[in-house]
């Protein structure tokens, strides 16, 4: 009797477990871009943020390829350490699915509004302005 108690106990287990990560796949997924702006470049980059990434952010996201995006900066730090991250940008999207587009998505409407040169020399741009730390993927707990 205590053995089939324990199997319908695990079986419930597993069958919440799975409930649970079907509904992180469905439900909204959360993208995070960590960057390190260089040294004296802060401003710069900010200015990047707005001049060149959010007018394709916003193209993407008219598009449907996320329903938000937010742009965190780092408090400075209090002991002098440069910090792991300066910008943390977050994309807000619908699912997993559309988590696993979001790069394409934002290549499309990089070549919507941009040409190969202008994309080129933002490249070069960026690449002076910024150093990328990581990415993440959240999901809510619900």
């Amino acid at each position: 009797m205590r053995i089939r108690w324990i199997a319908v106990a695990a079986l419930a287990l597993a069958f919440f477990a799975a409930a649970g990560d079907a509904a992180a796949q469905e439900g909204p997924v959360y993208v995070a871009y960590y960057w390190r702006a260089k040294p004296g470049k802060t401003a710069e980059y900010n200015a990047y943020i707005r001049e060149y990434a959010e007018p394709i952010d916003e193209a993407a996201r008219q598009s449907g390829a996320f329903e938000e995006v937010r742009t965190y900066l780092a408090p400075p730090p209090s002991d002098g350490q440069t910090p792991e991250w300066t910008h943390l940008r977050v994309f807000k999207l619908k699912n997993a699915a559309a988590a696993d587009a979001l790069g394409a998505a934002l290549d499309a409407a990089t070549r919507k509004l941009r040409t190969p040169e202008q994309q080129k020399a933002a490249s070069e741009r960026s690449a002076g302005l910024r150093d990328f730390v990581r990415q993440e993927r959240w999901t809510e707990l619900r």
